[in-house]
């Protein structure tokens, strides 16, 4: 046999595919689990259907698919309150102290940021996916890598960034109607004519 017909491995790979297969990976991880959990959970109480077995395992039905928390822009108060309270703790203990510097003037951050709805908005996109990839279980090795990359990094470059949510916020000055227009229509609330 001759080792003409014999084909070596490319070498070629395009640059990110690694990064790609360990996202895959982590996916893949993170559905498995799933599975694994709903399976675990029918098969305690056989008896009861799936909507069943969720309302009952989670003390009170879930309106949201899958069992996931709502987004905090689509809760009312109590549980918006009680989800606002969870992410200060989580920005204050975590973020603040680990990844946020000094403010400077081309990287703000307002210490009342709580009363910035587009920040609220942001860090709790940011905190929902850091509790799903910082689970070694679902995500493996490389979830808290892909929360810096997808999540995080991107999250702080909008809030922190000149024309963010803080820019019109300076050290020891916290203004909040400066991002506030007139009269917008939202698609979260609708008023009645």
């Amino acid at each position: 046999m001759s080792d003409e017909h014999e084909e070596s491995p490319r070498l070629d790979v395009p640059v990110g595919m690694f990064e790609d297969i360990e996202d895959l990976k982590a996916q893949i991880a993170s559905l498995t689990a799933l599975v694994k959990t709903r399976t675990e959970r029918e098969a305690e109480e056989p008896g009861k259907d799936s909507t069943e077995t969720e309302a009952t395992a989670g003390g009170e039905a879930d309106d949201e698919e899958g069992g996931y928390p709502p987004f905090i822009l689509l809760l009312d108060s109590p549980e918006y309150d009680d989800e606002l309270r969870a992410l200060i703790e989580w920005v204050e203990g975590v973020l603040v102290p680990g990844y946020l510097a000094e403010p400077s003037a081309d990287a703000k951050w307002c210490h009342l940021w709580f009363e910035h709805t587009v920040a609220v908005a942001r860090l709790h996109a940011a905190w929902l996916a850091w509790q799903e990839l910082t689970d070694p279980a679902s995500c493996g090795y490389t979830g808290p890598s892909v929360w810096h990359r997808d999540h995080l990094d991107p999250a702080l470059r909008e809030l922190r960034g000149s024309s963010g949510p803080f820019a019109g916020c300076t050290k020891g000055e916290h203004r909040i109607e400066h991002r506030l227009p007139g009269l917008v229509p939202s698609a979260w609330t609708h008023s009645e004519d």
